[in-house]
């Protein structure tokens, strides 16, 4: 089973494919990135046109997505709710099987702890994955948890956290 990770944004969208069926396999990560001088119709379309190569090249058979937690800056949520909208349905057409998992879900999912902080996360996206550092930047590491998230809350993925 191929999972697409998504950690989404406007300004930088992290994504992360792992393969449950391949020994854990990390088959990808990045981030999807808009200029900041563009304005936001046109940095969704980026959105979306790059989600449209990543499920072409990758052809996932699930996308998981992080659903949005509560930001102070009321004009930064609206403009990431936006863009976690056009991530929505870019997942949904191409793929047609979205799931949805909160911060505190991914968190608990990753490390026995809904409350875990940054460095423990990437520290077992690390451990997980079998990977000899930790991805980079942070939101291809988010994405990346989003996707073990996912694999973990759905057993039947025939992902093994023990390596």
């Amino acid at each position: 089973m191929r999972i697409l990770g998504i950690d989404p944004g406007y300004a930088i969208v992290g994504y992360g494919i792992i393969d449950t069926h391949k020994n854990n396999a990390v088959v990808d990560y990045g981030v999807i990135e808009t200029p900041k001088e563009d304005p936001l119709p046109v940095r969704l379309q980026t959105i979306e046109e790059a989600l449209r190569v990543l499920f072409e090249t990758y052809k996932p058979d699930e996308v998981a997505v992080e659903e949005l937690f509560y930001f102070k800056n009321q004009k930064t949520v609206i403009q990431v709710a936006q863009a976690r909208g056009v991530i929505v349905l870019a997942s949904q057409k191409y793929c047609g099987r979205t799931f949805e998992y909160t911060p505190i879900q991914i968190k608990q999912a990753l490390t026995g702890n809904g409350r875990a902080d940054k460095k423990q996360m990437q520290f077992m996206v690390k451990s997980v994955l079998g990977l000899s550092s930790i991805p980079r930047p942070d939101d291809a590491a988010d994405a990346l948890a989003v996707a073990i998230c996912h694999s973990q809350i759905n057993p039947n993925l025939n992902f093994n956290m023990m390596q």
